[in-house]
């Protein structure tokens, strides 16, 4: 409901109208839904879409570091296949690498469904990448299933090997079948939080300003996963 229908509801022309709107409440009523439809419209505003892809079309879309270890399945899902990759990063950090390209977001949310299709013990794991200037210099989230400084933290490559900056204690509930993860950044805080299956409460949430804007991807440290139906969103205000 825009501004003019507001006004037109508080104040209709008709004055029969009028006095039934004002003497019965309706007013209140109004307001409240005219409030709560500003603040969902609003929200929609400020997380636009700049990218969705459920793999049905290909994965064209995605620079893949190592091709070789990816495969688009029939079911439109798109998997790393070996746990072993020919990629070989200049510091310690993720083996899987998938970035959406010709996207760079500063302010922003990703949003995507997984399965681990592969237990491997406690650190079992996908990543979540962001803020990708270089090989050399990104933030990634490694969703392992046990916490330590290598798994389940929110960790930097600032050329030099990776390092937690988040020293989480919660494990990763990782099960055989689909997880919904969403991770938010906001660069001018510092701002970054990640959800897993429950997109109320964080699973991780720190504050570092170390690197600007950026690419965003999807992969593994190490592992093999299942990903689809990934969302980029500009501007996220969650």
């Amino acid at each position: 409901m825009n501004r003019i229908g507001f006004s037109y509801l508080v104040n209709p022309v008709d004055p029969v109208l009028s006095h039934f709107v004002r003497s019965s409440g309706m007013l209140r009523h109004v307001f409240i839904a005219w409030t709560v439809l500003s603040a969902v419209t609003g929200a929609i505003a400020a997380e636009s879409v700049v990218f969705e892809d459920d793999f049905s079309d290909g994965v064209e879309r995605w620079e893949v570091l190592d091709p070789a270890t990816w495969r688009l399945n029939d079911d439109g899902t798109f998997e790393i296949t070996a746990r072993e990759s020919a990629y070989k990063p200049p510091h310690r950090s993720p083996l899987h690498v998938a970035l959406v390209k010709d996207v760079t977001v500063g302010d922003m949310a990703i949003e995507f469904r997984v399965k681990s299709t592969l237990d491997t013990g406690s650190h079992r794991d996908c990543c979540v990448f962001f803020g990708w200037q270089d090989p050399a210099h990104f933030y990634y989230v490694h969703l392992g299933a046990l916490p330590d400084a290598a798994s389940g933290q929110i960790q930097l490559v600032d050329g030099a090997d990776r390092r937690p900056l988040t020293a989480n204690k919660r494990p990763v509930p990782w099960t055989d079948g689909w997880h919904t993860v969403r991770l938010e950044r906001h660069p001018a805080t510092g701002r970054i939080a990640v959800y897993f299956d429950d997109l109320t409460t964080p699973l991780m949430e720190t504050t570092d300003t170390t690197l600007g804007a950026g690419r965003v991807g999807i992969g593994s440290f190490d592992d093999c996963d299942a990903f689809d139906d990934v969302r980029v969103l500009d501007g996220s205000t969650k």
